[in-house]
């Protein structure tokens, strides 16, 4: 019978711990994405935005909820294929044939190189889009929210205080007998009553243009409550203004810009000036670390042969503690990378230094040959040792 080799057995673990990880990666992404996706269900209910669209939105999220999930993906599929292993007498059989468990650290390895890889593809190159792309369509619906969610002869209410009302629409999509009620300023109450209105676009803004009207004020604060009334032909309302506060911000922030822009920036035009902009980029080009560290933490500690009395428990809660605290500090580091650039020395220092630890560890530990050579020198040694003990104790 022709004995199994490296490659295969190699490609044996692999398919067990990259199929583990696309399980937990598909489930807590699933997870994530669906309580990301409740925080936009009224483009369902108040705003009348169809099922496409809903989904739309919220698949542009999922590129940086991936890339923030991956890693810890990667702990938890390395922890399970490696216990598993342990359970089924896997590593032991391997240990016994003389093998190292690098046999089965490399596939891991590997999983996690490639991992890395498609986060920094992601970090680089698919957030930065798909972010762009999700404020562009917060855009096209902010802006499309007449022409295309009122229906004639309703009452619609974008937001609190502000109402429209159209009659009906014409054959060209303008809208008949518009009545536009705003009463967002505690001070001050502004309706429009136009016979005619108009969706205009310029410049990434949207415009309503009424003709052939009329502008209501009143002034709340004021004991004589009496309405100003302004006749006009022809009148212009910004309606990306119509959202909550601060999404009509121009500015970008710093995850939607590319990476050939954090390293040129225009600090502003981004929100958060040039600390923001540092720390998203070291953060981009320092989380692709962390699948790395955390296999070679795993199998420094699980990777080595076990005995079923030992605990399983006590070794995996110590690699998910320490992957935590680590990746916390690394956290840590990248907030104060906005304050202080030097910052940006641990945050790279503290996963490349525990990257090199869990490698040296993990060798030690999973080179069972290195250890026998070791254990038979001292036994040959031993009697010699023994022998210098008691002559010692003999002279005294």
């Amino acid at each position: 019978m022709m004995p199994i080799g490296p490659t295969l057995f190699s490609r044996y673990v692999f398919r067990q711990v990259a199929s583990a990880f696309l399980l937990i990666l598909l489930t807590l992404t699933g997870i994530v994405w669906m309580a990301t996706a409740l925080k936009q269900l009224d483009l369902l209910t108040s705003k009348g935005q169809g099922i496409l669209l809903f989904l739309h939105m919220t698949m542009l999220t999922l590129p940086s909820l991936i890339g923030l999930i991956a890693p810890n993906a990667v702990l938890m599929s390395v922890l399970y294929t490696l216990d598993r292993m342990n359970s089924d007498s896997e590593v032991i059989v391997t240990a016994a044939s003389g093998g190292t468990i690098w046999r089965i650290g490399s596939a891991l390895l590997t999983l996690a190189a490639i991992v890395s890889a498609c986060i920094l593809l992601i970090n680089v190159f698919v957030t930065p889009a798909s972010s762009r792309a999700l404020r562009d369509l917060i855009l096209e619906v902010r802006t499309d929210l007449i022409s295309q969610v009122l229906q004639p002869g309703r009452f619609s209410s974008p937001m609190t205080g502000l109402t429209f009302h159209i009659r009906d629409r014409d054959d060209s999509g303008d809208m008949l007998g518009l009545l536009v009620h705003d009463e967002r300023d505690p001070e001050t109450t502004m309706s429009y009553l136009a016979k005619r209105g108009r969706i205009l676009k310029h410049d990434g803004d949207a415009y309503l243009v009424m003709f052939d009207g009329q502008v209501h004020r009143s002034n709340n604060g004021e004991t004589d409550k009496g309405v100003q009334i302004v006749d006009f032909d022809q009148y212009m309302l910004n309606i990306s203004t119509f959202s909550p506060t601060g999404d009509s911000d121009r500015t970008l922030k710093p995850k939607e810009l590319s990476l050939w822009e954090l390293l040129n920036p225009d600090p502003e035009n981004v929100k958060g000036g040039m600390g923001k902009i540092r720390s998203e980029l070291h953060e981009r080009l320092s989380s692709p670390l962390y699948p790395m560290l955390f296999t070679f933490l795993a199998v420094s500690v699980l990777g080595h042969a076990r005995t079923t009395r030992q605990g399983r428990w006590g070794p995996i809660m110590f690699v998910v503690g320490t992957a935590v605290a680590i990746r916390i500090a690394g956290i840590t580091m990248t907030n104060l990378v906005a304050l202080n650039p030097w910052a940006a020395v641990p945050l790279y220092a503290i996963p490349i230094a525990a990257i090199l630890v869990a490698a040296w560890a993990a060798h030690v530990r999973m080179a069972p040959e290195l250890r026998s050579k070791w254990s038979l020198d001292l036994k040959s040694k031993l009697p010699n040792i023994k022998f210098g003990i008691a002559r010692g104790i003999k002279a005294k």
